[in-house]
């Protein structure tokens, strides 16, 4: 139900938009390459702006559909196309087994709010996380915000346009 993230696994242009996110850091070293022995947090992930061809992280990669943010990672999140439709507790296994578990969760609910169903909402509770449900614009700002304070966060977020993974987004 989750796949990792690579930037180059979903590379596409896209027109600069005038309602940008601010990022007061970029994260980046020599290459694009991370030292893993050299100990310490991965770089956060930070989203730059969201449109109607998804969500584009700081370093222009748009996701087309919806994902999580969790521990400076993306997971691809395949979810129902139809909000609350078929969402069960296995739409949220990652937060099972991720350990430390996030401080809080900011579920971004597409263009607009959208309450969480009281059993999934339970369910994240029972397994010890905190959520903020939100339209998604504002779910990626309060992430932004959060991470930049070095908060243990993560973000659900769900596209303005409801849309599934594909195999073709993976191969671009």
């Amino acid at each position: 139900m989750f796949r990792s993230l690579t930037s180059s696994s979903l590379r596409r242009n896209l027109r600069p938009s005038p309602r940008s996110f601010h990022s007061s850091h970029s994260a980046r070293d020599g290459g694009g390459l991370t030292n893993i022995l050299a100990g310490g947090d991965a770089p956060a992930v930070q989203v730059k702006t969201i449109t109607s061809a998804g969500i584009q992280l700081a370093d222009g990669l748009i996701l087309p559909s919806s994902c999580i943010f969790l521990d400076g990672k993306v997971f691809l999140w395949k979810v129902p196309e139809k909000l609350w439709e078929g969402w069960g507790e296995e739409h949220f296994e990652l937060f099972d087994t991720v350990v430390p578990k996030p401080e809080i969760l900011l579920f971004g609910t597409g263009e607009k709010l959208a309450m969480l169903p009281p059993p999934v909402r339970h369910y994240l509770n029972r397994v010890g996380i905190q959520v903020d449900v939100m339209n998604t614009w504002n779910a990626c700002s309060t992430y932004n915000l959060l991470v930049e304070e070095g908060r243990r966060v993560a973000a659900a977020l769900l596209p303005l346009t409801a849309r599934t993974w594909t195999t073709e987004h993976l191969a671009q």
